[in-house]
């Protein structure tokens, strides 16, 4: 398996009214490059036939009101769901509807908390820190001086930081390629794991979406009308699902009478479709 992670491609992520999944990813339609230069690294050999691909990660949480200092045991929870979804040994695999089951995959990927800090010293992977911030608005979140907390080397570690984001986005990811300073993925706290989230984003599929992001997936649609996300064995689909669709979902670029691939992670249904 050919381990590239190239720059994708989508627009902002739009949500109506109603409790549906908001992602802030943004990434510029069909931008390989970056002022004319390759903006990613690329790994150019090939993964072993059984390896896996381990991943330390930096988990910052950030908080000024109680609530919002999740647990050590919710942080858990969420690497659980992630080892669970990207190695396809989530329970929920079962409710994959048939014509679909052939293509569903273990990708190899393993996420663990790192326990070796930039310094060389031990460290548990997940950080409490208190911030004069009611809550983040853009960026802040991944700068000390702004009430967040700096990236640890972006080489070595996957950063997510958790915290309070203003308005109805769910969380969102760097891309692969983008600064150093500003790698990783956000998400809200109130869905991050298993444990006290809220419905219907509480099995804690939103860090699943917005890390397929940080690896270099893109929206099932392309961002755009029976777009592409440049994967073969998607269908083609108009647009965004929300909720949680009834099997087939037909719609005017559906090739087949299969319909969308709603379940998919990178669609913005419910966590329990997903």
């Amino acid at each position: 398996m050919k381990f590239v992670i190239a720059l994708l491609v989508l627009l902002s992520c739009q949500g109506t009214l109603t409790a549906q999944r908001v992602c802030g990813t943004v990434i510029p339609l069909r931008s390989f490059e970056v002022n004319g230069t390759r903006s990613t690294e690329e790994i150019s050999r090939d993964t072993l036939s059984n390896e896996i691909i381990n991943i330390p990660v930096v988990v910052h949480i950030l908080y000024q009101a109680a609530g919002q200092n999740i647990t050590d045991a919710q942080v858990l929870s969420q690497l659980n769901v992630l080892n669970q979804d990207y190695q396809l040994k989530n329970l929920d695999a079962a409710n994959i509807p048939a014509a679909f089951k052939s293509i569903a995959a273990d990708v190899r990927i393993n996420f663990c908390l790192a326990r070796v800090d930039p310094n060389g010293r031990s460290t548990q992977g997940i950080i409490h820190k208190y911030t004069s911030k009611e809550y983040f608005l853009d960026e802040g979140m991944k700068y000390s001086a702004q009430g967040g907390d700096d990236a640890w080397d972006s080489k070595k570690y996957l950063n997510i930081w958790v915290c309070y984001l203003f308005g109805r986005s769910l969380g969102f990811a760097s891309l692969p390629g983008g600064p150093a300073d500003k790698d990783g993925v956000v998400i809200n706290y109130d869905v991050f794991g298993t444990m006290g989230t809220r419905a219907p984003f509480n099995k804690g599929r939103t860090a699943t979406h917005e890390i397929g992001h940080w690896l270099g997936l893109k929206h099932l649609w392309g961002d755009e009308a029976c777009g592409t996300d440049d994967v073969d064995d998607t269908p083609s689909q108009r647009f965004s699902n929300f909720n949680c669709p009834s099997f087939p979902h037909v719609t005017s670029c559906s090739p087949n009478g299969n319909g969308d691939m709603f379940m998919n992670y990178m669609d913005f249904t419910d966590d329990a479709c997903m």
